[in-house]
């Protein structure tokens, strides 16, 4: 099983309860910052670019579930609380060795018990999907990963009165407010541990922030997103500006199937390179706005 943190140290004993108890020499505990590395190079064994720099800001802003056996690290998950209500569980990971063993129930069930009664949201393979539909998830959609290093990609014409420019001083306020009206959830803590990091871009009307794009490194190159906009036009020309700011560059986006953005992507060079399943559990999140999310921060944050 393979899918694409600040929580407890994770430095205690292995968690409490029956997710804890070593259930066929298996024992679950806190991911901790010394497990990085063996974490990093799980995801690895299953072709997840993830860098060590990668799953230490994972790490930073969430919590962890480690499973162990004989010492070794065998299974990771993730889990990320937004607001009061949100949520979001990710880098769901087994040991091909270990696999067919319930480990990733396992893992799950004690995320769910951490995070309780909040909406959650996932990101799944179509094997790893029933397995979640057992734990309460349920199909929302689907997401298409583009990445590529070869395309082309020339400036968009923006409406009247548009312009696009680097995020300032003032900008964050008003962009996580957008991020919060477009996904109906309160995601402001991934974003401002981002924003000193990445490159971020606003689509200016009037003066006004009316979307908003960023762009990180990640893996073996670049990831584009998340990227808020009130339409697919906007959405692209937020997309367009950092794609043609950097020819040759390895870049990668994950858009939502309905964004519609998909052929546009691939006619540009960035080729599909795999989809997800997404999953929720619990009532879905309502927007409040007229903004959309065209791209998402990662499969692992939503």
């Amino acid at each position: 099983m393979g899918h694409d943190g600040r929580g407890p140290d994770g430095s205690g004993p292995a968690l409490g309860g029956q997710e804890g108890s070593a259930q066929e020499g298996v024992a679950l505990r806190r991911l901790r910052a010394a497990d990085l590395p063996a974490a990093q190079a799980l995801s690895a064994s299953f072709g997840w670019p993830h860098r060590l720099e990668d799953w230490a800001f994972m790490r930073g802003l969430g919590e962890g579930i480690a499973a162990e056996a004989d010492g070794a690290l065998i299974g990771t998950a993730m889990g990320w609380r937004y607001g009061r209500e949100g949520g979001a569980i990710g880098m769901i990971a087994v040991a091909a060795a270990h696999q067919g063993r319930g480990i990733g129930r396992r893992m799950v069930g004690a995320l769910i018990g951490r995070l309780g009664t909040r909406r959650l949201e996932l990101h799944a393979t179509e094997a790893g999907a029933p397995l979640y539909r057992s734990l309460g998830f349920a199909p929302a959609g689907r997401i298409r990963q583009h990445q590529g290093a070869a395309f082309a990609a020339g400036l968009l014409a923006l409406p009247a009165g548009a312009r696009l420019r680097p995020i300032g001083r003032s900008d964050p306020a008003v962009l996580l407010a957008r991020d919060r009206a477009a996904s109906g959830m309160d995601r402001g803590r991934v974003l401002r541990a981002m924003l000193p990091g990445a490159f971020g871009m606003v689509l200016d009307q009037g003066g006004v922030a009316a979307g908003f794009a960023l762009m990180r490194r990640f893996g073996r190159g670049h990831v584009i997103g998340p990227v808020v906009a009130a339409d697919a036009p906007a959405g692209r020309a937020l997309i367009g500006h950092f794609l043609a700011a950097n020819p040759g560059q390895l870049m990668r986006i994950d858009v939502p199937e309905e964004s519609g953005l998909s052929p546009w992507l691939e006619a540009l060079g960035l080729a599909e390179a795999g989809t997800a399943l997404r999953m929720l559990r619990g009532a879905p999140a309502r927007p409040s706005g007229p903004d959309r999310g065209f791209a998402l921060i990662s499969q692992a944050f939503g």
